[in-house]
């Protein structure tokens, strides 16, 4: 029977089912070859030949492949619709060519949706493999490994802790670096805004803000201090008003398109907090089960079936007042958009979230997204009057302004609203009647509340002339009809990931199959750290980003990046050769690696320093020299790197004078240098910073005691506002909780380098907070060891299977682990693929994949044997000592071997 390859093993069982008995279908489980990772992968001086090599994991997969062409030579080639699921093809097609006959059918088909349907039509329609996009991957993948490969031993060499750089990773770190160093350089401004809570003759209220002052229209920064505030509240307070105005104008919003990927993976950040690497993972599921369309795509346009389908669960779900007379196309407007793939959709249209039977709580979630945005994408748009009402004095010296929103007709919007990542201010308050010409009473205490809550939170109220009262950030009138809010203005937000794809998008940087790993590989290098949804530059990634900015700035440069993109389409569409693309990078990147072959590591961190100058030391208050260290008054400040790979401002003066303060955050920063804290018992208790970070020190060292007592500061503490007692709690760690009520050893609470603990006897067992290890009693502590002792009895739980001996002795048992279950012989533990369960594994299967994993341990498959020849073994042991007087002739064979490694490696 015909044999069809997929990527995974659960679109091959979704996929069999389909087709049925007569295809056998087989997983690849993803790329099974790839460049291996060392110098040479890609020859530079051979018309950049690529060396590939099959992953020792994939051995077994084409093997089973090979296995089974042997019945029958038709091979069809069925993985993902785009670049990387054509190289799949491909490789796979090149490493089973030894196996294929001459003459064999070999055929490449695709399916947008894993349905029925989408793959029988997609057999029906086989082709060959698509050579321009195997071109474009084969570019991607040589360009990005001769910036790996190249490019990061440079790091290493040149720039302590650096870690290594990537093609478009570094530009992608670059943006998260850009946009730290405009938070860290903003300057807020202020500014007030004035407000009034007006009523009609009828009493219904309303809110209103000043617009214009003498005559003149408000901008922004016109009220900029509470001094020019205060006047304009007092002119606002003291006047009579008139509604000058009311205009009513309808307004329409239509619904969004579809998605593609990086519009699903900020729509899952903002309304899920999902990350862009665990929202795809979730859409491949989806995909996989043929619930979604392929989800790695740059589409938004919509099959014409789909369309209907779409129009047609609208009319019957929401009636036909919901549904446009004509259905609704979208067109991508990047201009490099990539093939023309369909956007990610339900396959089923009539499959609401309400009836999906899945238990899975990111992928029940995922889909609702889909579907609601999908449906609300072919819906009516939202009908909605905006009503704008200007309100002056009659000297119009004073004009206010009250805006509202009424909802006529709701829409799309029944279904589905997209999420923002700031607020863009739009106002849909409801007004009420109003009519043009009729009084506008200001109302008496209406910001009495608003007061009241401003002073409780506490803070310097704001002077208050005659006639107002005030609180912190706030004015109001003697009557509290009238109001003036300090404002202000607010740096650049962070980038989440949802909107840092968004700017990778907009600039043209990576492609939908990249933007997930990209975002997840700057994390795991440590060079960004993720808080509150929020991309924030580590001091490492600060630096490699300055450093590649020095000396090779094309290469982290946004147009640059880009305009390459551009070039790997123009390869995909069959407009440009590949190897032609790579000879024009790689002449200009050897030469710019070639210019930092004498750099030395001094130099590195001069040219850092001075490039981050501006930035690492501002203009003092006093006009001072901002070099000038502040803890000794002579030593001058500069850049230093720590082993650990980041970098931080110290004293020339080290080590007399030991003051640092970090990279990120040089404006109010205490000194994190030495400084005595206090006195304890006789002895000066300090503060200092050591190679390993800041520490607490009970006295000084002397010939007597070169070691005196020490304590790291943990962490999450603020090493800024220590103080003595703190220390001293420290330093007397650990602290003793008391005997053992059961066998009366002492139990002890402390800090290791695994956290903070408690110990009794040689046991150990951990505690979730620092502050804990101060207060933790006896009964408490008691708890903790005796959970972790339970724990570690459950580990050893029973058996799920047990599937008789092993051909070399042994139990071969199915037992259930932290990461699903596995198969247990001897030394050897071998997870279950996904798809098998323990109730459906057989014994041959069993001893596959024991097999499998023994090959990649051996020594551990071995020590049953052993065991069992261990009798023998030791019985003749006396004999077997004679030729031990040999063994140093023997040695020296060995020795010509140590000597050899080096070259080796």
């Amino acid at each position: 029977m015909p044999v069809v390859v997929v990527e995974s093993p659960a679109k091959a069982k979704t996929i069999e089912k389909y087709l049925g008995s007569d295809y056998r279908v087989l997983a690849s489980f993803g790329h099974v070859r790839d460049l291996p990772p060392k110098d040479g992968s890609v020859d530079t001086d051979h018309d950049f030949d690529m060396k590939w090599e099959v992953a020792a994991d994939s051995r077994k997969h084409l093997k089973a492949i090979k296995d089974a062409l042997k019945d029958d030579q038709t091979l069809i080639l069925a993985t993902d619709p785009d670049r990387e699921g054509e190289a799949i093809s491909w490789h796979l097609l090149e490493a089973l060519a030894p196996a294929l006959k001459k003459g064999s059918a070999v055929s490449r088909v695709t399916f947008n949706a894993i349905t029925k349907t989408a793959v029988t039509e997609a057999m029906a329609k086989p082709r060959q493999i698509d050579q321009p996009l195997v071109d474009a991957y084969l570019a991607r993948r040589a360009l990005d490994y001769l910036v790996g490969f190249k490019l990061s031993p440079v790091l290493w060499r040149k720039l302590p802790g650096a870690k290594s750089a990537g093609r478009v990773q570094s530009v992608c770190l670059r943006l998260i670096v850009d946009r730290e160093m405009e938070i860290e350089a903003f300057k807020a401004r202020e500014y007030w805004s004035v407000h009034a809570r007006l009523a009609t003759p009828g009493g219904d209220e309303y809110d209103a803000t000043l617009v214009s002052l003498a005559g003149k229209k408000l901008d922004r920064f016109d009220l900029a201090a509470a001094d020019q505030a205060a006047m304009a509240l007092s002119a606002v307070a003291s006047r009579d008003l008139k509604v000058a105005s009311v205009a009513a104008k309808p307004a329409s919003r239509n619904p969004w398109p579809p998605f593609m990927t990086s519009t699903l993976q900020q729509e899952a950040s903002r309304k899920m907090g999902m990350g862009a690497k665990a929202c795809m993972s979730a859409a491949q599921r989806l995909y996989e089960a043929g619930l979604i369309t392929y989800m790695r795509t740059d589409g938004i346009d919509m099959a014409p079936e789909a369309v209907m389908a779409a129009r047609d669960a609208i009319k019957a779900k929401f009636g036909d007042k919901y549904l446009p007379k004509s259905p609704r196309m979208y067109k991508n407007k990047a201009k490099n958009a990539q093939e023309a793939h369909e956007c990610i959709r339900p396959t089923d249209m009539m499959l609401s979230p309400d009836k999906l039977k899945i238990t899975a709580e990111d992928q029940r979630k995922l889909y609702d997204l889909i579907w609601k945005r999908t449906i609300a994408s072919q819906m009516e748009a939202a009908r909605m009057e905006r009503t704008t009402v200007e309100i002056a004095s009659p000297d119009d010296q004073v004009g206010l302004r009250a805006t509202g929103q009424v909802m006529l007709f709701d829409g799309f919007l029944r279904v589905y609203d997209q999420g923002r990542d700031d607020d863009d201010g739009e106002d849909s308050a409801r007004l009420p009647a109003i009519t043009e010409g009729e009084a506008a009473r200001l109302v008496a205490h209406a910001f009495d509340d608003e007061l009241a809550k401003a002073r409780e939170k506490g803070g310097d109220a704001v002077a208050a002339p005659a006639g107002l009262k005030a609180g912190p950030g706030l004015l109001v009138s003697d009557k509290a009809q009238a109001a003036a809010r300090q404002h202000f203005t607010q740096p650049p937000p962070r980038y989440t990931e949802a909107t840092l794809v968004k700017r990778m998008e907009e600039l043209g940087i990576g492609r939908p199959s990249t933007y997930a790993s990209i975002v997840t590989t700057i994390q795991d290098r440590e060079y960004v750290r993720k808080d509150k949804n929020r991309l924030i530059a580590e001091d490492k990634g600060r630096l490699v980003t300055i450093f590649l900015l020095k000396y090779f700035p094309r290469y982290v440069s946004y147009d640059f990046t880009a305009d390459l993109e551009n070039e790997l389409d123009e390869i995909s569409a069959g407009d440009r050769l590949w190897r032609e693309v790579l000879s024009r990078f790689w002449k200009d990147f050897s030469k710019a690696l070639e210019g930092t072959s004498e750099l030395r590591i001094t130099e590195v961190l001069e040219a850092i320093d001075d490039a981050l100058a501006p930035h690492l030391y501002p203009p003092r208050a006093d006009g001072g020299d901002p070099r000038e260290c502040p803890l000794c008054g002579q030593g001058r400040l500069n850049l230093k790197t720590a082993r650990s790979g980041g970098a931080f401002i110290g004293c020339t003066n080290y080590p007399e004078c030991r003051y640092t303060r970090p990279l990120s955050a040089p404006d109010g920063e205490a000194p994190i240098g030495d400084r005595v804290l206090g006195e304890d018992a006789g002895d000066q208790i300090s503060l200092k910073t050591g190679r390993f970070g800041p520490y607490v020190q009970r006295g000084e060292a002397t010939e007597e005691a070169p070691k005196p007592p020490r304590a790291s500061i943990p962490k999450g503490w603020e090493v800024a506002t220590l103080d003595l007692d703190q220390a001293v709690q420290l330093l007397a760690l650990p602290r003793p909780v008391g005997p053992h009520p059961e066998d009366g050893v002492l139990i002890e609470a402390g800090i290791g380098r695994f956290g903070p603990y408690v110990k009794h006897g040689s046991k150990y067992a951990n505690i979730a907070d620092v502050d804990e290890v101060f207060t933790i009693g006896m009964n408490r502590a008691v708890e903790v060891l005796a959970a972790k002792q339970t724990r570690g009895r459950a580990a050893a739980a029973a058996p799920l299977r047990e599937l008789g001996e092993h051909p070399d002795g042994g139990p071969i048992q199915i037992l259930g682990g932290k990461y699903g279950p596995y198969v247990k012989w001897a030394k050897v533990n071998a997870t279950l693929p996904r798809d098998v369960t323990p109730e459906d594994l057989t014994v041959e299967q069993a001893l596959e994949l024991i097999a499998a994993k023994a090959a990649k341990s051996p020594s551990k498959a071995k020590k049953p044997a052993a065991k069992k020849a261990a009798p023998k073994a030791a019985a003749k042991k006396p004999a077997a000592k004679k030729p031990a007087a040999k063994k140093p002739a023997a040695k020296k064979p060995a020795a010509k071997k140590a000597a050899a490694k080096p070259e080796a490696e």
